[in-house]
C-alpha cells in the first residue's frame, strides 16, 4: 500500500499521536562531515529540538539513526506494531541505492516526507535519482536541518496535533 497523501487521513485518524523520525547511514557525523554541504548542527541538536517541538504538541517524537540498512527496516516494521501516525525519513545514502527501505515503507502504509539536508538535485547524477520521493507525501531537501522541522510541522498537522 502506498503512504501517499490520498491515505494521509484515513491512517491517521485511527493512530496514536506518535511521529517516527529516522535517519538514515552517516548522519551520526551531522556537525563533523562535511559541514559545507550538510551544515555543523549535530544530530543530537536536530534531535532535541524535534523532540521537543513534538512534546509542546503533546505528541511523541522518536528519533533513530542507524548505519545498517536491515535495523532501518526492522525500526520501519516496528512503527506499525507501535501505532506510529507518521515518519519523517532522511535516507542518506540509501536514498538511491534500497529497495528493501522502499519495500518496507510501502508494506507498513505510514505515510512519510522524505527529507535531505543537501539538494540531491543539485549534486553528482548518481544522487539525483531516489527510490523514495514517488511513495512519499513530499520531499524536503536543501533546506539544512530546517526541512526536518518543516517535515515535522506537517506531519503535526497531518496526524492532527498542530494548532492551526
Amino acid at each position: 500500500m502506498q503512504a501517499s497523501a490520498a491515505n494521509v487521513k484515513k491512517t491517521t485518524k485511527t493512530s496514536r499521536k506518535r511521529i517516527l523520525v529516522l535517519h538514515g547511514p552517516n548522519l551520526n557525523l551531522l556537525g563533523t562531515r562535511e559541514p559545507e554541504v550538510y551544515g555543523r548542527e549535530t544530530l543530537g541538536v536536530i534531535n532535541r529540538r524535534l523532540g521537543a517541538a513534538g512534546r509542546s504538541a503533546g505528541v511523541e517524537v522518536r528519533c533513530y539513526q542507524s548505519n545498517l540498512e536491515g535495523e532501518l527496516i526492522g525500526r520501519i516494521q516496528q512503527a506499525s506494531r507501535d501505532g506510529v501516525g507518521f515518519i519523517v525519513f532522511n535516507p542518506a545514502g540509501y536514498t538511491h541505492t534500497s529497495v528493501a527501505l522502499r519495500d518496507a515503507l510501502a508494506g507498513v502504509g505510514i505515510p512519510f516526507i522524505e527529507v535531505h539536508l543537501s539538494n540531491i538535485h543539485a549534486r553528482e547524477p548518481f544522487r539525483q535519482r531516489s527510490f523514495f520521493s514517488d511513495l512519499a507525501v513530499g520531499t524536503l531537501c536543501g533546506l539544512g536541518s530546517r526541512g526536518y522541522d518543516f517535515a515535522l510541522a506537517y506531519a503535526l498537522r497531518a496526524i492532527g496535533a498542530a494548532r492551526e
